[in-house]
């Protein structure tokens, strides 16, 4: 029988060592085919490129490996695998990341790693975001290894759950020792707390870069904040689906109210 096919992709760039080891990870589960984006795309969202060329380039960074540079965003990068590079084959498992820095809590909302995967939920092909709490370009994603492998396995070999995207984020192990396991959890209600530093460029024009700090609103110990904060890997599934289906009547109730 073949071996199911696995795409890769991620939001720091093709050149990132966070790519490198999950493809090391799983080059033994499948066969491995990588489409990511030429240069960092982080916070992109679910952004696609529609008033520019995108460019998709053979890499030589992954050597062994059918792998592919693109210069627009990471939902881009899958759209292409999907409808360009494998048109004729159905990927059985779409891998994004491991990215520099967590997805959690709200930032899945602005992640491109996330993006990433949740474009591949859209397309009906089960899909996995990972990230590490670690933003270091050398960080250690080793202690990930088997955790990855385990989660792999079973979204390949186990009934997936339709029109979903597992989002997946280690906490570094540096700062809470050993994992100690993987907790299913939900999506810890928090904010950004945003700030704009402004400065002033050579020519004395004003330009700004944002900053900020994430705020954890939710003290509920079933959370992937929580997992994270006590040394689990977290592990939510997510839906594309916005809908908030439990305010239907409300709205339809406040829509009816005669004025």
């Amino acid at each position: 029988m073949s071996k199911p096919l696995i795409l890769v992709s991620n939001d720091d760039g093709i050149f990132s060592k966070g790519i490198a080891s999950l493809v090391d990870f799983v080059k033994d589960l499948g066969e491995v085919v990588v489409i990511a984006p030429t240069l960092p795309q982080s916070g992109m969202g679910h952004a696609i490129t529609i008033h520019e060329h995108i460019r998709l380039d053979k890499s030589k960074l992954l050597p062994g490996f059918e792998a592919y540079e693109c210069s627009g965003t990471p939902v881009d990068c899958v759209k292409l695998a999907k409808h360009y590079v494998l048109k004729d084959r159905q990927p059985d498992l779409v891998l994004s990341g491991i990215n520099h820095g967590t997805n959690s809590s709200v930032s899945v909302i602005y992640s491109g790693t996330m993006s990433a995967a949740m474009e591949g939920a859209m397309e009906g092909i089960p899909s996995i975001g990972f990230s590490l709490a670690d933003y270091n370009h050398d960080a250690d994603f080793e202690p990930c290894r088997e955790f990855v492998r385990s989660i792999v396995a079973s979204a390949l070999h186990g009934k997936f759950p339709e029109h979903t995207a597992w989002n997946v984020n280690f906490p570094s192990s540096a700062k809470t020792g050993p994992y100690k396991g993987i907790k299913v959890c939900r999506q810890s209600h928090g904010r950004w707390k945003e700030e704009f530093i402004n400065r002033k460029d050579p020519q004395g024009r004003d330009y700004f870069w944002l900053t900020g700090k994430f705020l954890n609103l939710d003290s509920g110990e079933d959370t992937d904040e929580f997992a994270l904060s006590n040394g689990y890997i977290s592990l939510v599934p997510c839906q594309y689906d916005l809908t908030h289906y439990t305010s239907l009547l409300a709205v339809e109730n406040m829509l009816s109210h005669k004025v």
